[in-house]
């Protein structure tokens, strides 16, 4: 007797429209429309920045929750994953821009305090390795408010410790690690971040990504300056490391202090998620995002699971909201197919309005082109 196919769903988030898990379900509802006894294993992925948690807690992680200080201090619940020895840590689900009070930004002040409470409650349960989710971050402080929260000091020319945020990093003069949390030398950190910008200059922090925290060219000028001295004080070798400026320059703060090591951001989960076994048998694997464009193709979720299947000699569908890359670059990136919801619904607001219906259609349309072959 033979089995029914077996199809792999991982799909990342359609940005401010549906999680990813919600994208997987829809893909599901409408392939058991068409066939109802078609194997779906729904595998929810993401690259280290938002919705990376939820992709764990779906795939049976345990969430811990804990409460902790948003980019601006004002505290609130938020949690991690955990599985055995291994904690996962999204900075945007604690210090990221939903947790900015009214969604107002605070360029200068914002920080990553809470990111370290989060990895200090982790290290206080035993936890000896810790992936860190860089992206989203409300912030631009280098990883300072975080390594406080760790236990280092941060001095001004006094002796006094100076306060959190990025611009109060003009003051820092002295790096004091020597009440650091005693679990960071025995723990294994690694940064899963999808973006190679150095701390500082035309591709770093501040000039890339704090005109989106609301800096303008006054506070950028501070926050350069300020980062600049950070480093000047922080093992400066590793300012200009690949990645030093994810997360408002958390990355430098955990390459200098915490030891960590950068990697792929979707490599990470994917590991994590052993998704290599997931995808043992199966006919089909299907992933996608609200929007496959030049991006994608630079380290993506979509084009991390894309590579893992085609390893696994298993074709890859790709589904998007939109899809902007040509059908020669869909080939060349190794997907088999592509599927757009604009092809559905070409009006975009309606397109994200009604993004999950649109979704149980490609479905149908996937299960059947898998039922004709």
């Amino acid at each position: 007797m033979t089995s029914a196919p077996r199809v792999v769903l991982a799909p990342d988030k359609f940005k401010g429209s549906l999680s990813a898990a919600e994208v997987a379900a829809a893909l599901a509802r409408g392939m058991r429309r068409v066939r109802p006894g078609m194997g779906i294993e729904v595998v929810p992925v993401a690259d280290g920045g938002d919705g990376t948690l939820d992709a764990f807690v779906t795939a049976g992680w345990t969430r811990v929750p804990v409460t902790a200080p948003g980019p601006t201090g004002e505290p609130g619940t938020t949690s991690y994953a955990l599985r055995g020895d291994t904690a996962v840590i999204e900075l945007a689900a604690v210090v990221g821009f939903a947790r900015l009070p009214g969604g107002v930004p605070d360029p200068l002040g914002a920080n990553t305090f809470g990111l370290g409470v989060l990895i200090a409650h982790a290290l206080d349960r035993g936890v000896s390795r810790i992936v860190l989710g860089l992206g989203g971050s409300a912030s631009t402080d280098g990883g300072s408010g975080m390594l406080t929260a760790l236990g280092a000091r941060i001095l001004d020319r006094e002796g006094n410790e100076i306060p959190c945020g990025g611009a109060a990093l003009l003051d820092a003069d002295r790096l004091d690690l020597s009440g650091l949390h005693s679990g960071v030398a025995a723990a294994e950190f690694t940064l899963a971040c999808d973006v190679g910008n150095p701390l500082l200059g035309p591709s770093g922090a501040v000039t890339v990504y704090a005109p989106q925290k609301g800096a303008g060219p006054e506070e950028r000028a501070v926050l350069e300056a300020a980062l600049a001295n950070w480093a000047r004080i922080a093992h400066p070798e590793h300012a200009t490391s690949p990645g030093a400026g994810a997360a408002g320059g958390t990355g430098f703060g955990a390459l200098a202090v915490l030891g960590a090591r950068m990697r792929s951001g979707i490599d990470v989960v994917l590991e994590l998620l052993d998704f290599p076994t997931r995808l043992a048998g199966a006919i089909l694997a299907v992933t996608g995002e609200g929007s496959l464009d030049e991006q994608t193709l630079h380290g993506k979720a979509p084009l991390g699971v894309c590579a893992a299947a085609t390893r696994a000699n298993v074709p890859v569908a790709a589904v998007a909201g939109r899809i902007l890359l040509t059908p020669e670059q869909l080939e060349d990136a190794g997907f088999s197919s592509a599927y757009s919801l604009t092809d559905l619904e070409p009006d975009p607001i309606r397109c994200i309005a009604k993004a999950a219906p649109l979704l149980e259609r490609v479905g149908a349309r996937i299960a059947e082109s898998v039922d004709a072959g």
